[in-house]
């Protein structure tokens, strides 16, 4: 069975909020069908009492031959039962899942090992390989319900306790994670739940688990995932009839009706992956959001979060950047935060800007239409070409850039504003959608941008502009440009009438422009040819430049 994708998490998942970095299951009755061994038989066999643990039982006998006639006993009736268990309903599935997204997996049971390799025979898909780690009664631990079991596991696992979940349908499985500070998952297998079971989590099903599996995994550096943000967004929904454009995936922007003409256009962006001049990037970057709603911003806010080292002069540099790009900008900073944290190791800027517009000039992608040109300005990756050369000079030097390379990528900052494009935009008429590279770069923004406008795109990849230093570093270093941050280049639709007019007056500025391709009356996704032929459309799900901060 091929694994497939977790589902999105829902509902039913815990409210408090937890993290999973590996799952450590039970074995007889989780990852077998319940009922595969008859421990009646083997208590009858031993004389073991009702309602006494068969191991603790053995335990207390104090004859050591008696002991060890026991233990063969229990042996030969555990490789029996294995011998003739199945797989679990969903078991293989939900493992080759776990493994998919990157958790170990570990079996913990009070079974010999033995017992568990004969029964995993049985299981097509699933083995050993697939397993990290097998803590069984062999182990010189208290498996169950001690905690000694679980951290064994974790620790062969090399993670933490506490972020391990523990799977199981007995009580004992649940005592162990809890003593061992895990989280715990308790099985029913369709059955009535003890009432004195404690746990964390109670599934029907092993594949109930895998929601609640997916929303304990942590996500990895950048924006979240769209897929995640859109379920987000749907569960908020905005019920004050003056916004006008609320949170969706792919909208730069929010607007306000404030005075039945005029909107309020707001933005929020934090700055994560530069230091240089960071000050200024969080202008422009938050500036160039507003651009694609036909605006200007008019007011900032910026919250600075610094990590701990930071000097006064550092501080003071990244006001004045602050001060000297709302100046240039015709901003006004109005206030903010401002904070030392060990909760970053670099520094931080979130700007947050307000402009207003005339409510018959806002720009929004829901204006998309089949057929409109589908323009960039400049080159992909500005940004990142310019980040990468400022914070990885030594890098780019061992790899062969020259000092003088790297000072021009350097100076990519400044083409980081797309308010001059964007002006001559708003004033050609025409305009159906703006939409501004940042993160994932021009092959998350087109995605995005068609995913906002509800259309699909067909996009000439040979006609993407790159520039020759950005490709070589991106050779240089294993990053694809068209998935790095790209804050300087807008995407422009525009109606096909007027789209060689604009095209005209950006050139006349001396503004880079290329058409490459158009909105069609498809659903929301990318179409991508080269030379005449279809191709791959990449696709990011973090930055390229989060590797090498990595």
């Amino acid at each position: 069975m091929n694994a497939s994708p977790m589902p999105a998490p829902v509902d039913a998942v815990a409210a408090e909020p937890y993290r999973i970095d590996a799952v450590l299951f039970d074995f007889d009755g989780t990852l077998t069908r319940p009922g595969s061994l008859d421990f009646s038989l083997i208590r009858q066999a031993i004389g073991c009492p009702d309602g006494m643990p068969v191991l603790e039982f053995m335990a207390g006998v104090e004859d050591d031959r008696r002991r060890a006639d026991m233990a063969r006993q229990l042996d030969r009736f555990e490789l029996d039962g294995a011998t003739a268990s199945r797989p679990n309903s969903g078991a293989e599935r939900l493992v080759a899942a776990i493994r998919k997204a990157g958790l170990p997996v570990g079996i913990l049971t009070r079974n010999s090992r033995a017992s568990v390799l004969k029964a995993l025979e049985n299981f097509p898909n699933l083995s050993m390989d697939d397993v990290h780690v097998l803590v069984t009664r062999e182990d010189p631990v208290e498996i169950k319900p001690s905690g000694e079991g679980v951290l064994l596991a974790a620790g062969k696992m090399g993670v933490d306790p506490a972020h391990v979940l523990v799977v199981g349908d007995f009580h004992f499985d649940m005592l162990a994670g809890d003593n061992a500070g895990s989280l715990t998952a308790f099985l029913s297998n369709g059955r009535p739940v003890p009432a004195d079971i404690r746990c964390r989590f109670e599934v029907d099903r092993l594949l109930d688990l895998e929601a609640i599996i997916e929303d304990g995994l942590t996500l990895p550096a950048g924006k979240l995932p769209n897929p995640f943000l859109e379920t987000l967004l749907a569960r908020y929904r905005i019920e004050d009839p003056s916004v006008i454009v609320g949170p969706s995936v792919g909208e730069d922007t929010a607007a306000v009706d404030i005075e039945g003409e005029s909107v309020l256009v707001l933005k929020t962006d934090p700055i994560t992956f530069a230091t240089e001049s960071i000050g200024r990037y969080a202008v422009s970057v938050n500036a160039n959001d507003l651009a694609t709603a036909g605006t200007a911003a008019r007011w900032m806010l910026a919250t600075l979060l610094l990590p701990v080292g930071f000097s006064r002069s550092q501080v003071r540099r990244i006001f004045a950047d602050l001060h000297d790009a709302c100046t240039a900008g015709g901003i006004t900073l109005c206030g903010g935060h401002t904070e030392i944290t060990d909760a970053v190791r670099r520094p931080v800027v979130a700007g947050m800007m307000a402009g207003t517009v005339a409510r018959r000039d806002l720009i929004h992608k829901q204006q998309m239409a089949p057929g409109d040109r589908v323009l960039v300005t400049k080159g992909v990756a500005v940004e990142g070409t310019a980040i990468i050369a400022a914070e990885f000079r030594e890098l780019l030097l061992e790899k062969g850039m020259t000092e003088a390379e790297i000072n021009a990528c350097i100076r990519f900052q400044a083409m980081i504003s797309i308010l001059p494009e964007a002006r001559i935009a708003w004033a050609n008429g025409g305009v159906s959608a703006l939409h501004d590279v940042t993160e994932g770069g021009i092959a998350t923004a087109l995605a995005e941008l068609s995913q906002a406008g509800a259309r699909g795109i067909h996009v000439r990849r040979d006609r993407l502009p790159v520039y020759p230093q950005t490709r070589r570093m991106g050779e240089m270093l294993g990053i694809d440009p068209l998935g790095l941050i790209g804050s300087g280049s807008l995407l422009i639709c525009c109606r096909p009438d007027d789209a060689p007019r604009l095209l005209s007056e950006l050139e006349k500025n001396d503004i880079a422009v290329a058409d490459i391709g158009a909105v069609t009356p498809d659903p929301p996704g990318i179409r991508a040819e080269a030379n005449g032929a279809p191709v791959p459309w990449p696709r990011f799900d973090v930055d390229e430049i989060t590797r090498l901060f990595a």
